[in-house]
């Protein structure tokens, strides 16, 4: 199978150089190969790796993909959406016509990945806004919720610790209360009572 691979691309790359009419040695010394080196590539008996067949194919004035699809080279791309193949595999167009179709198709791909890629920047950068403003929502609740708490910890104290004015006039107001309760009792003193009047010592 190998074999019939090689001795394809051979035929072909030959085939091309005669349509071209270039002859050998113009081609080796285009591709940058000896003359012996490209006999062997077009009868077959040398596999050409990717980086000949792309001079070949520049010396050609050819596609390269289209000796890669000869080579094989490019049956396991999983990026080859089919057009490409098909028209590298369409007889009735020349080379040059080929190329010219394949680099449109890629001019348009290329264009409308860079409108996704847009589209997609785009998106990223509202939904980073949005996460950016709910962030700051987050953190005004936050500061909030903390000077509430301050100012329900500062209505019964002042600054150095010690109890507000309004707390100390309160306390105040009922021991001046109790006081005056106290002296309002009777204090069990009376006179009528024998034994009840204590002297007072010393």
């Amino acid at each position: 199978m190998a074999n019939q691979t090689v001795k394809s691309i051979g035929d072909y790359i030959r085939e091309q150089r005669e349509q071209a009419r270039i002859s050998m040695r113009q081609l080796a010394q285009s591709a940058g190969v000896s003359n012996p080196y490209l006999s062997q590539i077009e009868r077959g008996l040398r596999k050409p790796s990717a980086d000949i067949l792309q001079q070949i194919a520049k010396g050609l004035r050819i596609s390269a993909e289209a000796l890669y699809v000869q080579a094989g080279i490019l049956e396991d791309r999983p990026a080859d959406t089919g057009v490409r193949s098909a028209l590298l595999a369409d007889a009735e167009l020349s080379e040059r016509q080929k190329q010219v179709l394949i680099e449109i198709y890629e001019s348009f791909r290329k264009e409308n990945a860079a409108v996704a890629e847009a589209q997609a920047a785009e998106v990223a950068a509202e939904a980073a806004q949005v996460a950016e403003a709910a962030a700051e929502a987050e953190a005004a609740a936050a500061e909030a919720t903390a000077a509430a708490a301050t100012t329900e910890a500062s209505a019964g104290a002042t600054d150095d610790g010690r109890p507000s004015r309004t707390s100390w006039s309160a306390a105040t107001a009922e021991a001046e209360q109790a006081d005056e309760a106290d002296e309002a009792e009777p204090s069990g003193n009376a006179d009528d009572v024998p034994g009840q009047n204590v002297p007072p010592i010393g």
